[in-house]
């Protein structure tokens, strides 16, 4: 239980720093609106509109943020945790909560939420699956 712990922690820092990886190299490409501040409730409007004129590009930057980021932080999950897949799919999970919050909080092109819910949990079995590898062939050939 320790290990799945620790391996969902690890999970869970790696994969916030990959996505603000990822989303600071989005907005060097297409910044903001200067002293815009999306945690200043005074800003919403200006936020929304930001939202609603970036470019699709700069969209799909977001969802590569966010699936990338569940790979990777499944990746280290199951890499460290005695059960792999539970512990990916739990990083997916965080993930998608993110992107509920957004989504609940400044409205975004169908398309951007359905790939921010539906992309994440099969990132992190992928990442799951190959962070465990083959499954070793040493006790077939045992005597030999």
């Amino acid at each position: 239980m320790g290990r799945t712990i620790l391996g969902v922690v690890a999970g869970v820092v790696v994969m916030f720093l990959v996505i603000m990886g990822i989303e600071t190299i989005g907005h060097a490409i297409y910044p903001p609106p200067a002293g815009l501040d999306a945690t200043n409730p005074a800003h919403e409007a200006a936020f929304v509109h930001f939202i609603e004129t970036m470019p699709a590009l700069a969209k799909a930057i977001l969802v590569l943020a966010w699936t990338l980021g569940a790979f990777a932080g499944g990746f280290v999950a199951a890499k460290i945790a005695r059960h792999p897949r539970p512990a990916a799919v739990l990083i997916a999970l965080v993930v998608m909560s993110g992107v509920v919050g957004m989504i609940l909080a400044v409205p975004h092109p169908s398309w951007l939420a359905a790939a921010g819910l539906l992309l994440p949990i099969p990132a992190a079995l992928l990442a799951a699956r190959l962070a465990r590898g083959r499954p070793s062939d040493s006790g077939a050939h045992a005597g030999n």
